[in-house]
């Protein structure tokens, strides 16, 4: 059974509709996260509104405000949203179909995973599906999601849709002004075979679960040696290189890479994950920490 869906609603091609549930399709609940602790007794913080005016205010009395010139606010309730009725709002309307390398990395936003609301959607759902695979072709739309309009792609994923939310133009910045220091010119052909060979020895298919948050897998064994009372283990930095050659870089680059020295492999990915601390014991463990503290006070 799929997991709770965080929107439902239709998806429309052209005189063609039928339901459709929107799941999240990345996980973030296992990223680090901090909390802001008072530095005398480790209590954690509470944020508090306040008025100027009034002082401390409760949840039931905001009310949400459009600032539309410096210190001048319209207020805006419920019935004023609702009252903004666009097609986009309970239905994806498909208007236009691209090919996949029409649309730049740069407007990719978010992935989320589309299927079917119910057993009597399947089959409209699956006939659209064969027809943009046959075609080759991915679904241009908008729908109505997180307080505006977005723009979205939607391609075939598996059994189903992958739907992409896409930027708008106007929120994606040109790069002409970044790059306008960069000079134009000739470069050195020798440099230039030897880059592509390092390039070549590390070229390999991409495979995600080969790669893991490093970080992410340190800051919690920190964690767990100072649960355990134990001292961070301090990592000194590389000492910077005195002189940097360019071509001696290149050769000793290419030198390591047919060896294996160089390469990015399997093997040392993995090794990786067998370091990685369990995270759910470790938070845990604080949590009992605390506890003991507190009652050894």
């Amino acid at each position: 059974m799929p997991p709770r869906a965080m929107w439902t609603g239709q998806l429309r091609l052209s005189l063609v509709s039928f339901g459709v549930r929107l799941y999240a399709a990345t996980e973030s609940a296992n990223r680090v996260s901090m909390n802001q602790l008072h530095k005398d007794c480790h209590q954690r913080l509470r944020n508090q509104l306040t008025c100027p005016v009034h002082g401390a205010v409760n949840r039931d009395e905001i009310a949400k405000g459009y600032d539309y010139e410096k210190d001048s606010y319209v207020i805006i309730e419920a019935p004023d949203l609702e009252a903004i009725r666009l097609p986009s709002s309970k239905a994806i309307e498909l208007v236009q179909f691209v090919k996949a390398d029409e649309i730049d990395p740069l407007f990719v936003n978010a992935p989320y995973y589309l299927g079917p609301d119910g057993p009597v959607a399947e089959d409209a759902f699956r006939v659209i599906r064969e027809a943009m695979q046959r075609a080759g072709l991915v679904g241009i739309g908008k729908v109505v999601m997180k307080g505006r309009e977005q723009l979205v792609a939607l391609n075939v994923s598996g059994k189903g849709f992958l739907l992409t939310t896409l930027r708008y133009a106007s929120e994606v910045r040109s790069p002409e002004q970044y790059f306008a220091d960069v000079k134009e010119g000739d470069v050195d052909e020798e440099q230039v075979a030897l880059a592509a060979s390092i390039m070549q020895a590390k070229a390999a298919p991409f495979e995600p679960s080969e790669y893991t948050d490093k970080y992410q897998a340190e800051f919690f064994a920190v964690v767990k040696r100072k649960i355990e009372g134990e001292k961070p283990i301090v990592v000194e930095d590389d000492e910077p290189v005195a002189a940097f050659n360019f071509m001696d870089a290149l050769k000793k680059s290419v030198a390591d890479a047919d060896t294996g020295t160089g390469r990015t492999t399997k093997k040392k990915t993995t090794k990786t994950k067998k370091k990685t601390a369990p995270k759910k014991p470790a938070a845990r463990s604080v949590a009992a920490a605390r506890k003991k503290k507190k009652k050894g006070a």
